[in-house]
């Protein structure tokens, strides 16, 4: 028998809140996930999409994801090649060599972030990669400095909602470069997280910015 039944509307955010802006990174999208093992789990080393690290009385895995799939931490199965094929661009590869490190910093979540640098988009001038993690209110505080090539994206901006306000300081990032590595001058663009909504925004060179702003930028 069908039924009606009751759906509220959901709550409207307000608009006139706090914005993040944040660097946009030009790399390819990967995740750090880390769980802690039931109670009791031995030290199982590589399987296909996790890596084992050992605590003191406890065990904790750490994987590694793409935007679209896991990524395996191990040959198991695959000759070395074939793996790194399966690899995104020496991702799993970091997260396996600094696993215990990652562990001991970030926590068991799941932690998003921009793979740069060499080889990746448009390189930054780097001869190495590096992961640098979205949230910047969450991982800004800690010390990082545990795992090489761990960062943040970098933090141009906090305060009030402001379109106007976030097209400036676009502007500004084009015309000086990026913060991420100074002195390259093809940074790709901005990231604006609305605090109150909880959604995350981007302007990039690709054109996402308003035209007649875009050919102001050019003229």
């Amino acid at each position: 028998m069908n039924e009606i039944k009751f759906q509220a509307w959901p709550k409207t955010p307000r608009l006139n809140k706090d914005m993040i802006i944040t660097e946009k990174i030009d790399g390819t999208n990967a995740c750090v996930v880390i769980r802690k093992a039931p109670e009791g789990s031995p030290y199982i080393g590589e399987i296909e999409c996790l890596a084992g690290y050992s605590g003191i009385g406890e065990v904790w895995f750490a994987g590694a994801q793409s935007r679209n799939r896991l990524l395996p931490m191990g040959p198991k199965g695959m000759d070395d090649t074939e793996w790194r094929k399966r690899d995104n661009a020496g991702f799993a590869q970091w997260v396996r060599d600094n696993a215990s490190a990652l562990v001991v910093t970030l926590g068991e979540g799941y932690h998003y972030g921009e793979w740069y640098g060499a080889k990746i988009a448009r390189k930054y001038g780097l001869d190495h990669r590096r992961f640098a993690l979205f949230n910047v209110g969450r991982y800004g505080p800690m010390d990082l400095s545990l795992v090489p090539g761990l960062e943040t994206v970098p933090q141009l901006y906090q305060g009030p909602f402001d379109t106007g306000d976030a097209m400036d300081i676009y502007h500004e990032l084009m015309e000086t470069g990026s913060r991420a590595v100074p002195g390259f001058m093809r940074p790709e663009g901005i990231v604006v997280y609305h605090t109150a909504s909880r959604q995350v925004y981007k302007v990039t060179d690709a054109g996402d910015a308003p035209k007649w702003q875009l050919k102001a930028v050019a003229a």
